[in-house]
């Protein structure tokens, strides 16, 4: 499999230092990196092993979203919600817990069967939120319980071959170039303050600063 885990997901705030106040300062993710200029910034908060990314521009607002976690709508809106974990029972009642004190409104604890979540909205973007403590292992998957199951989840996990185009024309080594984008001269700049190096394999495909 080409693709080994999540490396972000991005969303839009209206007020980038409120929601530094709400990601990093009230839920605990370190703010690691970002890039800004007249009138856009995109900074990313560290979640486990990936990031949560959010852009602030001049016209943004926040998410028009009224619909709760998990609710059917056929609103063309495309996103239900984001979901974090934790890895106890305590620590899930701890952030409700911190959650209340903020004036933050907690749906749950829900029991879903393979975990327990809570249930809020980001007050600053609107964005709808669950946190989990996930206490059941798999230990054959696709494990489902459902009254009709769909035949092509049936076929198993792993991809099935098949049903898609084989690569015929792959890039050329040549041809692998990346054009400048807004954080280009992230690296520079984060290499001259030294908080940062190039990995080694990047140094071994040619990045330099």
């Amino acid at each position: 499999m080409l693709i080994k885990k999540f490396d972000h997901l991005a969303f839009i705030t209206p007020d980038m230092q409120a929601t530094i106040r709400f990601y990093r300062d009230l839920l605990g993710f370190p703010l690691v990196s970002g890039v800004g200029h007249e009138g856009f910034r995109h900074y990313f908060f560290q979640v486990g092993e990936a990031l949560l990314a959010f852009f602030e521009y001049d016209i943004a607002r926040p998410m028009q979203y009224d619909k709760f976690h998990g609710e059917p709508t056929d609103r063309p809106i495309g996103f239900d919600h984001l979901a974090f974990t934790v890895d106890s029972k305590e620590e899930l009642f701890a952030m409700k817990d911190k959650l209340d004190a903020a004036g933050i409104r907690v749906h749950g604890a829900v029991d879903h069967g393979l975990f327990w979540s809570i249930y809020f909205f980001d007050p600053v973007s609107n964005l709808p939120l669950e946190c989990s403590w996930n206490f059941f292992e798999l230990s054959d998957t696709p494990a489902m319980y459902e009254v009709a199951p769909l035949p092509v989840a049936e076929e198993g996990s792993a991809p099935q071959p098949g049903h898609w185009p084989e690569v015929t024309r792959p890039t050329p080594p040549q041809a692998m170039t990346a054009k400048p984008g807004n954080g280009y001269l992230m690296r520079p700049a984060i290499l001259d303050a030294n908080k940062g190096r190039i990995t080694d394999q990047g140094r071994q495909s040619g990045i330099v600063r």
